[in-house]
């Protein structure tokens, strides 16, 4: 792929990390609209550490969350991405990767949320190899599990948790986990449905 993009979808670069991305990250990360579902808005050196965290994990895993934009004008959307999770206490279902995605406001409800995590999810399934990918938000959090839906993924009501970096009694400390196989990637996208 030529230059810093990882992969392309019809409308999207999913691309490396660059040095202007911290403002318009460090700004989608202070949106409290943006963070809701999250324990809290993100300071602009919290932000900054967590890009830092992206580009390490890109190093040494060789995938990431990484920044997506649109073809169209370079407009910087957010991030999507595969992650290895490594919080202070293990997910009661690691060893796993996770899909995710953050997007600014102003791209809601355009789809590029789905189409950045299939470009991943054929990355992960097809390219390395994986046999599943999980992704997980709280109960709440609507938005993002229509996309998990979407996507193929299927709620495991069994693998629900509580967030082991957060108080067990913490508002956003309940999760709920939604897995995809390997095989029903690969049967649907058969099917065209990818």
């Amino acid at each position: 792929m030529a230059g810093n993009h990882l992969m392309e979808t019809k409308r999207l670069y999913l691309r490396t990390w660059q040095d202007g991305d911290l403002d318009p990250f460090a700004e989608m990360c202070a949106d409290p609209e943006v963070m809701r579902y999250f324990p809290d808005v993100m300071t602009r050196d919290k932000s900054e550490l967590l890009i830092s965290r992206c580009i390490e994990k890109q190093e040494t895993d060789g995938f990431s969350m990484a920044p997506v934009e649109t073809k169209a004008t370079g407009e910087f959307l957010g991030f999507v991405g595969l992650n290895t999770p490594t919080y202070a206490a293990p997910l009661p279902f690691e060893p796993c990767v996770e899909i995710g995605w953050r997007l600014k406001r102003s791209s809601w409800g355009k789809g590029y949320a789905s189409e950045a995590a299939r470009a991943w999810l054929r990355f992960g399934f097809e390219t390395i190899g994986l046999e599943e990918i999980v992704a997980f938000t709280i109960p709440a959090n609507e938005p993002s599990q229509k996309v998990m839906r979407r996507l193929g993924m299927r709620r495991d009501p069994d693998g629900d948790f509580l967030h082991p970096s957060l108080p067990k009694d913490h508002p956003v400390a309940p999760h709920v986990l939604y897995r995809l196989a390997k095989k029903d990637w690969m049967e649907s996208s058969a099917h065209g449905d990818r």
